[in-house]
């Protein structure tokens, strides 16, 4: 079988990862899902023994064995793997022996079992944030009418007092209104549409690493684990500033409230191949880690952290990831969180702009 003849371009828009291996179990060919399951580029997996790039377990080993000797097809159901960054997946997987000119080759289709959760997740998440928006739009309208009536009479009241301990009163009444007037709108998130425009990510995580290295006085390790071939994306800067630093800021504020010994905060960017997006799949995702070692979120939290109000902290508004969510959403992006002891990500997922491949120069 001649592998050129093979229709990578169809191929290559799957969600599947497909492999083909020789009877060696060498591989010969993967498609784009297959290099972002194993965490290597075509180039890096030719020629490589499958066993060199997929940890499989004894009785797996054995079944690709007896699949190239014996011609025999099987299926495994919820099998753990292990790839080359030392991720473990769950997957379905089925191997299929091919027969041509006296060669036997394997064709290997795997199924992220973890990929499908995702998608399920990120549509209940999208639900969810629809129906919050709504029920905040509703209440918005509802306070911030009274609230103007209040400011209004109040203004009116302080300029038929001639007493200067009575005005004082009603400046307290002004300045409370204005502050739940400004909570409200906090809740609305962004009024104007993003200005997208061709932009380097590296650019806003260097902006947001400034503003953190300052508000802490240094006190937190910044780490950067950047990828230098990423390309540009489509966003508005300041908006997504504005995102990265509110999920930065509530990392170092966890972090200096539990008095964590060496603080330390990662920020990693990667590209993430044939990924969903809003019931979508890209050829490419820009995938932006914010990653601290603090005390971790409650697993009872890690659903609810992304709803209005809800604080895992003692000094915090609860408004932060909310809009952080938002600006992410309207650029056709998702907003994901992972926690344990030690170790509480959150990650970005970004489409990139296919159009346009060379990066952006650094300000």
């Amino acid at each position: 079988m001649n592998e050129s003849n093979l229709p990578a371009s169809l191929l290559n828009h799957l969600s599947t990862a497909i492999l083909l291996l020789d009877a060696a179990g060498r591989v010969r060919w993967v498609n784009q899902s297959a290099e972002a399951l194993i965490g290597a580029s075509t180039p890096q997996a030719l020629g490589k023994n499958l066993l060199e790039l997929l940890a499989l377990d004894d009785e797996d080993r054995q079944a690709l064995q007896n699949a190239a000797l014996q011609a025999q097809p099987f299926t495994r159901r919820q099998a753990p793997l292990r790839n080359l960054l030392g991720k473990t997946l769950a997957v379905d997987y089925s191997v299929t022996p091919l027969t041509e000119a006296a060669e036997t080759l394997l064709l290997l289709e795997i199924q992220e079992i973890d990929r499908l959760v995702r998608i399920s997740r990120e549509e209940s998440m999208l639900h969810t944030h629809a129906t919050s928006k709504q029920l905040m739009r509703g209440l918005a309208h509802e306070i911030k009418n009274p609230l103007g009536g209040i400011r209004g009479a109040a203004e009116l009241l302080a300029a038929e007092i001639d007493r200067p301990e009575l005005s004082e009163y009603t400046a307290v009444i002004r300045a409370e209104t204005e502050r739940l007037s400004n909570l409200v709108d906090a809740l609305l998130g962004p009024r104007r549409p993003p200005q997208r425009r061709p932009l380097n990510i590296h650019r806003v995580l260097e902006r947001v690493a400034r503003l953190i290295n300052a508000e802490s006085g240094q006190q937190i390790e910044l780490l950067r684990d950047y990828d230098p071939s990423l390309p540009i994306i489509a966003g508005d800067l300041e908006q997504l500033i504005q995102a990265v630093l509110n999920i930065a800021r509530n990392a170092a504020q966890a972090l200096t409230e539990s008095a964590i010994k060496s603080p330390r905060i990662r920020l990693r960017t990667r590209i993430q191949r044939c990924f969903t997006l809003h019931a979508v799949q890209h050829a490419l995702v820009a995938k932006i880690d914010i990653e601290d070692n603090g005390p971790g979120i409650d697993a009872a939290q890690i659903d609810e952290i992304f709803y209005p109000l809800v604080s895992g902290r003692s000094q915090g508004t609860g408004l932060g990831l909310p809009l952080a969510q938002a600006i992410i959403h309207r650029h056709g992006g998702m907003l994901e969180a992972a926690s344990e002891p030690g170790a509480t990500t959150f990650s970005i997922y970004l489409p990139l702009n296919q159009t346009e491949r060379g990066a952006e120069k650094n300000a």
